[in-house]
Order: C-alpha cells, then sequence, then structure tokens
C-alpha cells in the first residue's frame, strides 16, 4: 500500500515537501500543498455546468486550436503580449513537467545550476535526480536591486541562475522594485553568459496589486538576448481538481534543443482540460481575479489574526501570494515540532526545513500555510491553530 492509498508516516520518515503534502491529504485541516481547493464562485458554477459541452467540442475540433486558445488567453491575462507573439510556448500538463525538460537540458549541456534558496525543494530535487550540479544562492541576494549584480557576479559559479518569481514560500518577487530587479538579473547573465531559468508559477498573483505591476517581462528577456527559460503554471490559481497545464518558453538560441527533449516527454495536453481551463482564465480576465483573490484575502486576514499575540510572527510578503510564510519566535520550538503538535489535532502544515534544501537546519524556524481553502474550512483550522500556539508563551 502506498501513501497515496492511506498510510499514515512519521514526519522523520518523510523524504521531502510532496510526501508531507500526501500525509496532508488524510487530514481534517490540509494547509499543506498550495494547489486550490476552495469552492467554486457563481460564475466558475456556470463553467462547470457547461463541461458536457466543452468536452463534446473538445471532441470535435483540432487540438491546435484548443492549445492556441489557451495559450492566447493565459499571456493576454497576464499581459505579456510578447510571449503571445513569439508563439513558441510548450504546453505540458504540470510544471514538474516543464521543469523536468529543463533538467534534462541542463543535464544534456552539462550545466551546473544556482538554485535561489528558501525556494519549494520539488525544483532541487528533480533536478537532482536528473544529475545536475545544484549550489544555492540566497534569496535576500535579490533583495536589493542596487546591489544584486555585485551580489550575483560573488554568488554565481555556474552555468545557470534558477530564480522563482513570486517566491514560494516567501512571496518575495523582483516586481517590488518595477523593472528594476529584473534588469539587473538580466544584464548579469547577459554580461557572464548564465542561462537564466524562472519559474513563474505564482506570478498571476502579482497582476491586480497596484505596488506589483506586472510588466511585459517576455519583452525584457527577447531584447536582452540573454538565454533564457520560462515556466508558467495554471495549477496554483484556479480550483478545477488539479486538471491543469504548465507551459516553458525558450530564448530562440535554444528553442530546438528544447523542443526535441519535449517531444520526448509528452504529446500534448487533453484538448478537453485546455478547452475548461480557457473559460477559467477567460472569466479571471472578466473579474479582475476577484474569485481567486477575495478568498485568498479573507483568509489572510485570518492568519494574521490567530496569529496575533502568539510564538508564531506572519512575515508580510512582497507579493500576496496563495501561501503564509510565518517565523516561530520561541528559543525552544522548531517547525518540525510545532508541525508535529498541529498535526496530532487534524491541522496539516509545512515544516520549513525542506524549504531550505541545502541548509534543513535553517528552515526550522519557519512554517508554511496553504491560503486557497474554502474560508469556514480554513476558520477551523485557525481555530485549531490558535489554541496550541496559545500552549506556547511568546
Amino acid at each position: 500500500m502506498t501513501a497515496h492509498a492511506g498510510t499514515t508516516l512519521s514526519s522523520q520518515e518523510l523524504l521531502d515537501l510532496t510526501q508531507h503534502e500526501i500525509q496532508a491529504l488524510l487530514t481534517e485541516f490540509n494547509l499543506a500543498d498550495a494547489h486550490t481547493h476552495q469552492r467554486q464562485s457563481a460564475a466558475q458554477h456556470k463553467i462547470v455546468a457547461r463541461l458536457p459541452e466543452l468536452w463534446y467540442e473538445a471532441e470535435e475540433g483540432l487540438q491546435a486550436t484548443y492549445e492556441q486558445r489557451f495559450i492566447e488567453a493565459f499571456f493576454r491575462l497576464h499581459r505579456q503580449p510578447t510571449a503571445l507573439a513569439k508563439n513558441k510556448t510548450l504546453l505540458s500538463y504540470a510544471a514538474s513537467i516543464s521543469t523536468m525538460v529543463v533538467a534534462m537540458y541542463l543535464k544534456q549541456q552539462r550545466m551546473a545550476v544556482t538554485l535561489v534558496e528558501p525556494c519549494f525543494d520539488n525544483l532541487h530535487d528533480v533536478l537532482s535526480n536528473m544529475g545536475v550540479p545544484l549550489y544555492p544562492v540566497e534569496e535576500s541576494a535579490l533583495h536589493d536591486p542596487d546591489r544584486i549584480y555585485a551580489e550575483l557576479k560573488r554568488r554565481v559559479r555556474t552555468d545557470a541562475l534558477f530564480l522563482v518569481d513570486p517566491n514560494n514560500p516567501t512571496g518575495f518577487s523582483l516586481m517590488h522594485s518595477g523593472r528594476k530587479g529584473f534588469e539587473e538579473v538580466v544584464r548579469f547573465c547577459k554580461d557572464h553568459n548564465k542561462l537564466l531559468i524562472i519559474d513563474f508559477c505564482f506570478a498571476s498573483f502579482t497582476l491586480y496589486d497596484p505596488e506589483l505591476a506586472r510588466f511585459d517581462v517576455y519583452e525584457l528577456l527577447e531584447e536582452s538576448g540573454v538565454r533564457y527559460l520560462a515556466i508558467e503554471d495554471t495549477g496554483k490559481t484556479w480550483p478545477v481538481q488539479d486538471a491543469k497545464a504548465a507551459m516553458l518558453t525558450a530564448s530562440d538560441d535554444i528553442k530546438e534543443e528544447v523542443y526535441n527533449l519535449h517531444t520526448s516527454v509528452l504529446l500534448n495536453v487533453s484538448p478537453f482540460v485546455l478547452n475548461m481551463l480557457t473559460q477559467y482564465v477567460e472569466n479571471s480576465e472578466a473579474d479582475d481575479l476577484a474569485s481567486i483573490r477575495d478568498v485568498l484575502d479573507i483568509n489572510r486576514v485570518a492568519v494574521k489574526e490567530a496569529l496575533q499575540g502568539t510564538i508564531l510572527e506572519y512575515q508580510e510578503p512582497i507579493a500576496k501570494t496563495s501561501v503564509a510564510w510565518a517565523r516561530i519566535q520561541h528559543p525552544d520550538l522548531t517547525a518540525t515540532e510545532l508541525q508535529r503538535e498541529l498535526r496530532e489535532v487534524g491541522v496539516y502544515i509545512l515544516p520549513g526545513r525542506f524549504f531550505y534544501w541545502s541548509q534543513p537546519g535553517r528552515g526550522e524556524p519557519f512554517v508554511r500555510m496553504a491560503l486557497a481553502r474554502e474560508p469556514e474550512m480554513f476558520a477551523g483550522a485557525m481555530k485549531r491553530l490558535r489554541e496550541v500556539l496559545d500552549r506556547h508563551e511568546r
């Protein structure tokens, strides 16, 4: 029997965050994975009611039609006209698959990679399991746009630089400085012949934040001439029970090699799934992503209120994504221990140690909680969380 089938494992036996997320599926209050588990909005209910129609429509149409419609809708929502105009994005059914293709390319080219830390450990694991040498760069190296170039020049000695923007779990984004942060990263990579890899899977959460107005990043990448690979995803945004799609875009100088690797992995994404996802993307374009943002805003307020005056301090993010990152303000309590206490009362959160993939001990003061949940359920989880936190004095 596998963990998926209901086996309960102790925290000591779990080797990565995904294994924790599998265990969390067995708990009453699953705040582990960042996938979307909230209910449908009124408009989204109408999409669900049309699923038979969308199914038969996809049966009759061309695969290329649904691919193009989806890509056009996605990049239109994300305000990336250059990516749309270039028309070279490759589709897969999960960001992990796109990351695997990236890893295959890195392995083929015998490249070593500098990967941001902290980040979701799946990125490290996929690259490591493909035999790609990995070295960390602290996220703090990116915090001051005036220092980014010098910090990267001092710290990055590999062939490629892999960033996540907005970052998971911290919510840090280069967008906080407008274009300058991204421009400095691109300038460094171009000057020093580095392949720039960016995971944009949480980028939708920057779209309607007035402090993080997302510009046409692909225009910057293309005009700079930098070698790049960019990963996008729908899985963290829309509540579609993991019927998702991911995208991989490569600079022109490497796109043929990447395409050949991509076709060795898969043929296509389901036209029905693409047809359905297009409806969700277009709905979000019509309502300015309100059906997504409103749930997260409610739960973000709930988590802040639950943590107020406790040993767990909410870390204010630059980008308000679908996760909350919190620091334990207690000299003797670790994330591993706090997670164990919460698990005993049916609340499952993620310990920070796995996000610090090169030095797990640095993550023990942190925990991550997913916000894309039905608010009533989330409120119940926060009540249990507060009861556990109140056992510990500041």
